[in-house]
């Protein structure tokens, strides 16, 4: 890939040229996840969960398992990508 084309992409659009197409999973403690899944249930804390997001950082799924957030991806023709 052209260096010059991966510098100049501010995230927004890197983030919209996957939407649809691209998801991440993203280790969160159970303190978090009120930020990301307001309707979600009290949790007992210190526990890690797993999200699973749209390119852009959307929620998408909260399980208690790697896999499961990868298979719920694959199973709506998401491609998961890893983010460092």
């Amino acid at each position: 890939m052209n260096e010059t084309l991966v510098k100049s992409a501010t995230l927004a659009e890197l983030a919209q040229a996957g939407s649809g197409h691209l998801a991440y999973v993203k280790s969160i403690r159970s303190e978090d996840v009120q930020r990301l899944f307001p309707q979600a249930p009290e949790l007992q804390p210190g526990v890690e969960l797993f999200a699973l997001l749209g390119a852009d950082g959307t929620p998408i799924m909260l399980t208690d398992s790697r896999e499961a957030a990868v298979a719920n991806a694959w199973a709506n023709n998401l491609e998961t990508v890893s983010v460092h």
